[in-house]
């Protein structure tokens, strides 16, 4: 019984509408531009991040990241740069209205945590930190099976 709530619960999780539109821009959009901001100090005009790099930080590979850039690049929330040292690489920096847009969502989500943490109390909400990343720990283990490798319901010769 208690996989069984676990399973209702985690669907649930999954249902609730976390992830909104901001300003017109995607939540993987928002994902990427965040990426951008955490790791790019925008306010020293540093180099912006290599489509590999971004690829590797948010786990996707680097033709869909290509595809987020250009959806960013075409709304004006980041632009392409040529690397200094190297004419053949380009770097990907936010631009200053991708900087506003990734600053209110950052303000929103400091916002809606520090609600759910106050809703849940200081103790539950660092015990519910502590098993999710056990729940991350537990599922990059066991990797879903294929779809194939898993029994059929008898109706099939090889069960």
């Amino acid at each position: 019984m208690t996989g069984h709530k676990l399973f209702a619960a985690l669907h649930q999780f999954h249902k609730a509408d976390w992830k909104q539109r901001l300003d017109g821009n995607k939540p993987s959009e928002m994902t990427l531009m965040i990426s951008l901001a955490h790791h790019v100090d925008h306010s020293e005009n540093v180099q912006g991040l290599k489509v590999s790099e971004l690829s590797r930080f948010l786990g996707l590979t680097p033709p869909t990241v290509t595809q987020l850039i250009n959806s960013l690049e075409a709304k004006g929330m980041v632009r392409r740069e040529p690397d200094p040292s190297d004419r053949r690489v380009v770097r990907v920096a936010l631009t200053e209205r991708g900087i506003r847009v990734t600053d209110k969502a950052r303000k929103h989500r400091d916002y809606v945590l520090g609600k759910l943490v106050e809703f849940l109390g200081e103790e539950d909400s660092d015990r519910l930190a502590d098993l999710l990343i056990k729940v991350k720990e537990f599922i990059s283990q066991n990797p879903p099976p294929r779809l194939e490798d898993l029994p059929m319901n008898g109706d099939d010769e090889d069960d």
